[in-house]
């Protein structure tokens, strides 16, 4: 029977899925297809590599780091999250805490990254063959959220963060044949995703990409119609939903390490549902 893992991101709200992973891997718990938008694409990479605790130290150290997001170095630079900081500098191979790249390579789990085509607007759904060693330029597209980041280019093709375009790709792992789906939330499951910001930054990108800022305004109904779908799916035991009880008020870049370790610990707990969930 096939299983799929969605992990939507959620900028350091990651942590609770980074907890979830750790437990996984404790648990020998696998999956054939994992799909990760945004953080929650270099989070998984950090599963499928076997690499324990490297989620966690990039949430609880590098990212209180000015290196890593900084408002001096969006002055400087046009964007707050150095995105090559995070997936280049720290993640290669002669890095502090490089990613084992040929151990994710080898792993047979499916891996897609999703990432927004800036110019059209729709998903991009890279893979394992969009990387090399030393070379995870899709994390970083998968990544750049708009007017946080400027979009990351890749083949002469902007990119924005998958979000905007696939927020939960739950349809696309039904569609791949997944049989059983865990979906990883950063917020509650039971609230509501409401348009918000969406709309002042979506005003931002909207004159040189107008298609990704529809996308962006549209965001919240994708994410709350999809949610529904995955509900919907584990009311039919098809699907098993993983969110945090209560993000403490944080937000996608809220530097408070006590609420950050709080979700880590919460997810390690309910990452146990996994194995008992793919074993039913």
């Amino acid at each position: 029977m096939k299983s799929a893992i969605i992990d939507v991101g959620g900028g350091l709200r990651g942590i609770f899925t980074a907890g979830v992973y750790d437990r996984m891997l404790d648990d020998n718990a696998s999956v054939d297809l994992a799909i990760g938008v945004s953080a929650g694409a270099g989070n998984l990479c950090s599963f499928l590599a076997g690499q324990k605790d490297r989620n966690y130290k990039f949430y609880t150290e590098y990212a209180f780091s000015s290196k890593y997001m900084s408002l001096a170095r969006f002055l400087f630079t046009g964007s707050y999250v150095d995105l090559d900081y995070i997936y280049s500098t720290l993640s290669n191979s002669t890095a502090e805490w490089p990613l084992d790249f040929q151990a994710l390579k080898n792993n047979p789990t499916e891996l897609i990254v999703v990432a927004t085509d800036a110019y059209s607007g729709k998903a991009k759904y890279f893979t394992k063959d969009d990387m090399g060693q030393d070379n995870y330029d899709i994390l970083k597209a998968s990544s750049a959220v708009p007017r946080v980041n400027k979009p990351y280019v890749i083949n002469k093709i902007p990119y924005y963060d998958g979000a905007l375009a696939d927020p939960v790709s739950i349809k696309l792992a039904i569609e791949k044949g997944a049989e059983k789906v865990i979906l990883l939330l950063t917020r509650p499951a039971n609230v509501r995703r409401k348009v918000g910001k969406d709309s002042t930054l979506a005003n931002g990108i909207r004159r040189r990409y107008y298609n990704a800022a529809i996308e962006l305004e549209n965001r919240a109904d994708k994410y709350n119609d999809s949610v529904d779908i995955a509900k919907d799916y584990e009311r039919e035991g098809r699907a098993l939903i993983i969110s945090p009880d209560d993000i403490s008020g944080l937000r996608t870049f809220t530097k408070d390490k006590e609420a950050l370790l709080a979700l880590y610990k919460e997810g390690y707990e309910k990452g146990g549902q996994v194995k008992e969930f793919l074993e039913e």
